[in-house]
């Protein structure tokens, strides 16, 4: 069941990098919240470090954050820690900021599992919608945009594959060597994945090309 909901309780976690957003952020919160403990936290290490210490209801997680203070702020960054704060802590309530929920998609198993509330909020939304995103949450209500509902079913070695061949540049064959699988296993992977994202060979182009095309476009790769 998802954490208690009494105000005089509440204790909600703010991840934003932008000190000015944070600071509106809170004090939004504090006006709808005015009893509640309000923790800021501006990197995704500081975030778990406040969540592992102080327990919090709720996290609002803006999913473009650095990983350290001097850090540059990453989708990539946020997707991590939001798939941390899912499998450490399955009762957390997450409202999950941002522009873009196409990068959602890649933890879109682990939302589908998590037992607390978890909303998104896009970023255009007002305060008042805002404000029912974390009210919602609070009560244990799933709003997720079409990204999650609907579309690609990829397999988390499909992914790993991803990153590994198109953030980290490495070949086929030391691909293999890091996830502990055949070369031709790779090569699988490769051509189930193109099947997923629907490219296919075409006369002058490059497939691999094509794939990291696609799979920027559907939010899979920053």
């Amino acid at each position: 069941m998802p954490h208690s909901t009494l105000a005089s309780t509440l204790s909600i976690l703010v991840i934003d990098d932008h000190p000015l957003v944070l600071d509106a952020t809170v004090m939004m919160l504090k006006s709808k919240y005015p009893q509640a403990d309000l923790i800021p936290a501006q990197t995704a290490a500081d975030a778990l470090i406040k969540i592992e210490s102080l327990k919090p209801n709720v996290a609002i997680v803006d999913l473009s954050i650095p990983e350290t203070i001097g850090q540059p702020s990453r989708v990539e960054t946020g997707i991590q820690l939001l798939k941390q704060l899912m499998e450490r802590y399955p009762t957390l309530n997450i409202v999950v900021q941002t522009a873009d929920a196409r990068p959602l998609i890649r933890v879109k198993a682990k939302i589908k599992e998590h037992q607390a509330g978890f909303t998104v909020a896009d970023k255009s939304l007002s305060s008042q919608e805002m404000l029912s995103r974390v009210e919602w949450a609070i009560q244990g209500v799933f709003v997720t945009p079409k990204e999650i509902r609907s579309g690609l079913e990829l397999k988390s070695d499909w992914l790993t594959l991803l990153k590994l061949g198109f953030v980290d540049g490495l070949t086929d064959h030391e691909i293999a060597a890091r996830m502990n699988v055949a070369e031709r296993t790779v090569r699988h992977y490769w051509t189930k994945l193109q099947d997923a994202l629907e490219i296919y060979p075409e006369e002058g182009k490059n497939i691999r090309t094509q794939t990291g095309i696609r799979a920027r476009e559907e939010g899979l790769l920053d």
